[in-house]
């Protein structure tokens, strides 16, 4: 079967390339391919020309090529040609392919020789042409010129390393044969990214053009400086001969005459020219990819597995089938209905590790920022005791009381109570936003149908707008309750009694359990860069005490701060920094920390200052602005009276207040999130699952809130043509690597030349008259040998290993033609000097 089987894997490559670059991703499976690198005007695009048999590249002094061209040579019987960029347009004309290049190229790159790394991607479909893919790269040079970049070269080779390191790249390194190979440009490139040699083929270009009395014979038979791929001759047409649009069969033919009747090339003509080339690639093309075949198809399988499932629900997919759009629509409202109630509930799976979101954000509202609203009223101490003095002598009137008159706890406990309205519907208000972007982050998952997931969002959110005013009305209804009726009877509240034993010092805030930790977690100190900069710490906030420590290992403590008279104090935010700020300071005047009145604390995001904020609220530590507006209501005209008995009523009804309300805060605390969680949240839950269905069948036709977007029903199509193709790889590479032959890799030689010190060209002619003098015995092999088995000189490396030295059938490893020959010696002097002479190092 020979190598027909892999015939057929060279399309099949092409045509994952195309599905992949199609649908916008990397297929990154580096497929194999012939890259072909060289020198400015080298004969690249002329070498590609001859094997298409069509003029088609641009043509052109300088840099002609300046963006990558990847050909697809595909066999068939019609001959056209095709652009990825221009689907589904045959160019029959090759002087429109050209146009076309040329225009594609400037327009990325400019019309003065810009270069760009983007490719062009050209399908040749022909009889002539063998099944290849070759990119056509930019020539190397050295001098920009126009309005190309200084770093020209750098940007050049960059490009060509891009494509050549792959090591499923062939590089086909293409050097005129009038110029000094030992310096060649591709073969140098070639060598620092396949040493070995394993992926290098020599073409050796213009050997028509060679000054009269020279040749290549000796490279081209790969005896001087030698590859482990070997050399193959071929003959372009010159510029002349493209300016008088000679026909490129009649140049192959000219070729092809050329290597048969030149002297020096006769006996290899089998194995020069363009066609052989062309088999020549295609059969170590084909190799090279058997030889990547496992890699392939490991790459292959990995690509496979990965969309897998994105297939699945597309395999058997029939757009307009009604069965399949209800069961879609089943499918989606029930795995909507999940989605909600794993975010509210909780989930082990696709954890969100970056942001709180759905029932823990809710939470946080529940538990941190409802407590912290609920807190801050209980700050205006100086005002509540200014309000209870002024109930009391107005319930007293123009008399002067002697006990304590109920009726002023009465009105100020009311007036307490009905405060608490704001707190609850501000907290209602935050969980209805955090469900209504629960919904529409559960609503993500519907973007295919883009109408099912507007009528679902809607719906949805229009439910819970309705319960929001419902739960509101109910928080209300329980703020109602509470004002129908003081139980004074409650066993927690201390009664008369023991509100008069009540200290003064009892009015300042009760703090939690002494040593009680409060909370834990990263802060950062503003410090300004004079005194060391901010740092951040891990900080433990108890009842008593803020610590803060240099990990959360609380085993180096770097200092304890007693809360005793402090305040928090709202910053602004500085433009240097992203951070949001706050500040904790001594109301007393004391430096806080070392030599600072204050400590600036800083947070990522403002609900970590809230949440903080809540924390130290809890510990006793309350804002400063309060406590400025009770230093101005206490200094202002109506300032109660200092009556020593009026003062003792005042402590006892504000002792009474504070039990009292204290006991209406931790009612509503508790009632609060089960009022919520029951009107709302639970009851959402099961309208989404009883009744969100009910309310889509009779929001519109069924057919069109099933109907897909344009962008998923593409990406469907292409997700399942790339899927086809690489099961179809997948089985064509299972069938080749049982029923392939392939040619083994050509053992390794000597290159070291190309990486020393530039070498004489072989193909030059002497320029001494006389008989250079004898090589030292030193330069020559370890064991002297007749002089047919002379070794090249060092500079040129060890003689190829293809035959036994003592093969008296042996070629030698000298030029088979030495230019140092005078032409007129007689005829019976020997074509070959018994020893070589050493090359002048200025070669």
């Amino acid at each position: 079967m020979g190598n027909r089987g892999m015939e057929d894997l060279i399309p099949l490559i092409n045509k994952l390339q195309d599905a992949f670059s199609s649908i916008g991703q990397t297929c990154n499976l580096d497929l194999p391919q012939i890259a072909v690198v060289g020198g400015q005007s080298a004969g690249k695009s002329s070498v590609l020309e001859n094997f298409v048999g069509r003029d088609f590249l641009p043509r052109g002094s300088g840099i002609v090529t300046r963006r990558p061209l990847i050909l697809q040579l595909v066999n068939s019987k019609a001959e056209y040609a095709e652009f990825l960029h221009c689907k589904g347009r045959k160019f029959v004309d090759f002087d429109e392919v050209r146009q076309e290049i040329e225009a594609e190229t400037d327009r990325l790159t400019g019309s003065n020789k810009g270069i760009s790394p983007i490719p062009i991607n050209l399908r040749v479909y022909s009889p002539n042409v063998l099944n290849l893919t070759l990119i056509d790269l930019p020539g190397m040079t050295k001098v920009p010129v126009g309005d190309q970049p200084q770093d020209i070269e750098h940007q050049i080779r960059d490009m060509l390393l891009q494509f050549i390191t792959k090591e499923s790249c062939l590089i086909l390194a293409v050097t005129p044969a009038n110029t000094d190979l030992a310096n060649s440009d591709a073969l140098k490139i070639a060598k620092e990214v396949d040493p070995q040699g394993l992926r290098t083929i020599g073409v050796i270009t213009k050997l028509d053009l060679m000054d009269e009395g020279t040749d290549a014979r000796d490279i081209l038979e790969n005896k001087l400086l030698p590859l482990r791929r070997g050399y193959i001759g071929v003959v372009n047409r010159s510029q002349k001969d493209i300016d008088g649009k000679k026909d490129i069969r009649a140049a192959l033919a000219a070729e092809r005459k050329f290597f048969l009747s030149h002297p020096a090339y006769r006996h290899i003509a089998e194995r020069m020219g363009t066609p052989h080339l062309q088999k020549s690639l295609n059969q170590q093309l084909t190799n090279h990819i058997r030889d990547t075949l496992p890699g392939l198809r490991s790459k292959l399988q990995s690509q496979l597995l990965s969309l897998e499932k994105e297939v699945e629900e597309y395999k058997n997919f029939r757009p307009d089938d009604p069965a399949r759009k209800t069961k879609a629509l089943l499918q989606m409202v029930q795995q909507f209905g999940v989605d909600f109630e794993k975010c509210i509930e909780g989930s082990g799976d696709q954890v969100d590790t970056s942001n709180l979101s759905g029932g823990a954000k809710i939470n946080r509202i529940f538990h941190e920022r409802f407590p912290f609203e609920l807190v801050k009223m209980e700050f205006d101490e100086k005002e509540l005791r200014k309000e209870i003095s002024y109930a009391i002598k107005n319930i007293h009137g123009v008399r002067t009381g002697l006990f304590t008159p109920d009726l002023a706890f009465e009105a100020i406990v009311k007036k307490q109570i009905i405060k608490l309205k704001e707190p609850c519907l501000k907290c209602i208000d935050l969980v209805i936003q955090e469900l209504i972007n629960t919904v529409r982050q559960c609503t993500n998952k519907l973007t295919s149908y883009p109408r099912l997931r507007e009528e679902t969002e809607r719906i949805v959110t229009t439910y819970i707008r309705e319960r929001d005013s419902k739960t509101k009305d109910q928080v209300l209804l329980l703020i109602d309750i509470e004002l129908s009726y003081i139980n004074t009877n409650h066993e927690d509240f201390i009664g008369f009694a023991n509100a008069q034993q009540r200290t003064a010092a009892n009015a300042t805030k009760k703090r939690a359990m002494p040593n009680q930790v409060i909370r834990r977690g990263w802060l950062t100190i503003n410090i300004s860069i004079m005194k060391g900069g901010s740092k951040e710490y891990w900080f433990v906030l108890t009842a008593e005490s803020l610590s803060w420590y240099k990990d959360e290992e609380e085993k180096e403590k770097k200092y304890m701060l007693p809360l005793d008279n402090l305040k928090l104090r709202d910053l602004e935010k500085s433009f240097m920094s992203s951070k949001q700020v706050f500040a904790i300071f001594n109301t007393e005047q004391r430096n806080v920390y070392k030599d600072l009145r204050q400590i600036e604390l800083a947070c990522d995001t403002q609900e970590d200052v809230d949440s903080w904020k809540a924390s130290f609220l809890r510990a006793g530590v309350y804002p400063e602005k309060d406590q400025t507006e009770n230093e101005d209501a206490m200094n202002s005209s109506d300032t109660v009276s200092m009556d020593p008995q009026l003062e003792r009523q005042v402590e006892t009804i504000r002792n009474l207040v504070d039990s009292y309300i204290s006991i209406v805060n931790k009612s509503i605390r508790d009632l609060m999130p089960k009022t919520i969680m029951h009107l709302m949240i639970n009851s959402a839950k099961d309208f989404i699952h009883s009744e969100l269905l009910a309310y889509l069948y009779s929001a519109g036709d069924q057919g069109s809130l099933m109907e897909e977007s344009a962008e998923q029903a593409q990406r469907r199509d292409e997700m399942l043509r790339m899927y086809h193709a690489l099961k179809e790889a997948l089985v064509l590479i299972g069938d080749i690597s049982t029923t392939t032959i392939s040619t083994p890799v050509p053992p390794p030689v000597d290159d070291t030349w190309i990486a020393k010190e530039p070498s004489p060209p072989a193909s030059r002619p002497g320029t001494t008259s006389g008989a250079p003098p004898s090589r030292p015995p030193g330069v020559r092999g370890a064991t002297p040998g007749p002089p047919s088995a002379v070794n090249p000189s060092p500079a040129f490396g060890p003689p190829v290993p293809s035959r036994p030295p003592g093969d008296p059938n042996s070629v030698p490893l000298v030029p088979s033609r030495p230019a140092r020959v005078p032409p007129a010696l007689p005829p019976g002097v020997p074509r070959r000097p018994p020893q070589v002479p050493a090359r002048p190092n200025h070669w």
